[in-house]
């Protein structure tokens, strides 16, 4: 048995945001190994393609030697079993945002036991930020560079812009 901390960050990163890359940093100093996992949602059609996204992903952070980026399509704890992750990370930036992220705890608790939700606030900078809001503000026009990476931004110009 490894005694690497191997933690799973799962998220649509519909697009990836600067809150994102904020708990993607502080994670990675904290555990031995950070998955950033994006999933696909089943209930809504994504912006950008779960290949895009992991690629703007990759494009944002290079090269780093404790953060693997994949794609989860299975339920998160069978996703975490295999991968050898004993750790769920979830940003929270509501009391809102608590009560679902609390009862998908518990359930993937109940699923896997050996599985805990490490909660990370979000940084106040980005508290409000949210991958839904930035779409819609660039959809009429307004400038979100300063809550995105560049190459985002371009992205998300191009798709939405009028």
């Amino acid at each position: 048995m490894s005694n690497r901390r191997v933690a799973v960050y799962p998220a649509s990163f519909d697009p990836i945001t600067n809150g994102h890359l904020d708990l993607i940093e502080r994670a990675s100093r904290i555990f031995d190994v950070l998955i950033v996992a994006v999933a696909e949602n089943v209930e809504k059609k994504g912006l950008f393609t779960v290949d895009e996204r992991v690629q703007m992903i990759r494009d944002v952070l290079g090269e780093r030697l404790n953060i693997r980026v994949d794609v989860i399509r299975t339920l998160l704890v069978d996703y975490a079993r295999k991968q050898g992750a004993g750790i769920v990370i979830r940003g929270l930036r509501a009391l809102s945002d608590f009560e679902y992220e609390f009862e998908m705890a518990l359930m993937n608790s109940h699923m896997y036991p050996d599985l805990e939700t490490v909660f990370l606030m979000t940084s106040e900078r980005w508290f409000y930020v949210s991958s839904s809001r930035l779409r819609e503000i660039v959809s009429f026009g307004a400038d979100v560079s300063e809550f995105v990476p560049p190459i985002v931004n371009q992205r998300l110009r191009e798709k939405l812009a009028p």
